[in-house]
C-alpha cells in the first residue's frame, strides 16, 4: 500500500516568508508565497506550515522594532506546532541592518544555531528528530529606502553562501543556498517578486519530496 502518513512542514523565517510584496509592501496571497507553492506541489500528503514574520531576527532584539527575536519564539513556536517532520529555517538578512553591527558568519552561525535547536526541541509523532534545512538567503541589494539601514549589507550577504553552507555542517541539517536560484527585487533589494516566490517553492517542494524518500 502507498504511505498516507501527511508529512508537517514548518517554515520559519521573515517577511520573505510571510509574503511582503516589494511593489505595494503588502502580503502576497496564499497561492503566491513560496510556502503556498510548496504545498501546491507536494500534494494532500504534506502540511506545511508558514511562521513568517516581518523583521525577525535570528537572535538579536530590534531596539525599534520589538518582539522580533528568532531565538526567544522559536522554541515555543516548534512545540505549539508537534510533531513536526521537517522544519525550514530561512532567516539573516534582517540581521544585515546597520544597527546590529554583524558578521556574515557571525549571522550564519546564529541562523546555524536555531537549526541546532529545531533538531533538539522538535519531534515527530515517533518522538524523534525532524528533519531540519538551513536556508541561506539571497543576497541583497538595497538599491532604495532600505539604503540606510542595510549600509554595508551587500557585501556581507553575498557571503551568506558559504558561511550558512558551513554552519548547516556544523550542525548536521541539510542546507539550501536561495541565492543560486533566486534574486531579491530591484524594486527595494530585499524581498523576493512572485517570479521568485514560485522558483523557490518548486524547488523546495523537490528537496522535501527527496528528504523523504
Amino acid at each position: 500500500m502507498p504511505d498516507q502518513t501527511v508529512r508537517t512542514i514548518l517554515c520559519y523565517g521573515d517577511s520573505n516568508t510571510w509574503g511582503y510584496d516589494p511593489a505595494s509592501g503588502r502580503r502576497f496571497p496564499p497561492e503566491v508565497r513560496w510556502t503556498g507553492v510548496m504545498a501546491r506541489e507536494l500534494g494532500g500528503q504534506y502540511r506545511v506550515i508558514e511562521e513568517g514574520l516581518n523583521g525577525r531576527t535570528t537572535r538579536w532584539e530590534d531596539p525599534i522594532e520589538p518582539g522580533r527575536n528568532g531565538l526567544t519564539y522559536l522554541a515555543p513556536c516548534l512545540e505549539s506546532h508537534h510533531p513536526l517532520d521537517m522544519v525550514l529555517i530561512m532567516l539573516g538578512t534582517n540581521d544585515l541592518k546597520q544597527r546590529f553591527n554583524l558578521s556574515a558568519s557571525d549571522i550564519a552561525e546564529s541562523a546555524g544555531g536555531l537549526a541546532g535547536i529545531a533538531k533538539h526541541v522538535a519531534k515527530n509523532e515517533a518522538g524523534q528528530a525532524p528533519l531540519v534545512m538551513l536556508i541561506a538567503p539571497p543576497a541583497v541589494t538595497v538599491l532604495t529606502d532600505f539604503d540606510e539601514m542595510f549600509a554595508g549589507a551587500e557585501a556581507k550577504s553575498r557571503l551568506f553562501s558559504r558561511y550558512f553552507r558551513m554552519a548547516a555542517g556544523w550542525h548536521e541539517v541539510s542546507f539550501l543556498d536561495a541565492g543560486a536560484l533566486i534574486e531579491c527585487s530591484p524594486l527595494d533589494g530585499i524581498h523576493f517578486e512572485p517570479e521568485a516566490h514560485r522558483i523557490l517553492g518548486l524547488a523546495l517542494a523537490n528537496e522535501v519530496r527527496n528528504s523523504f524518500a
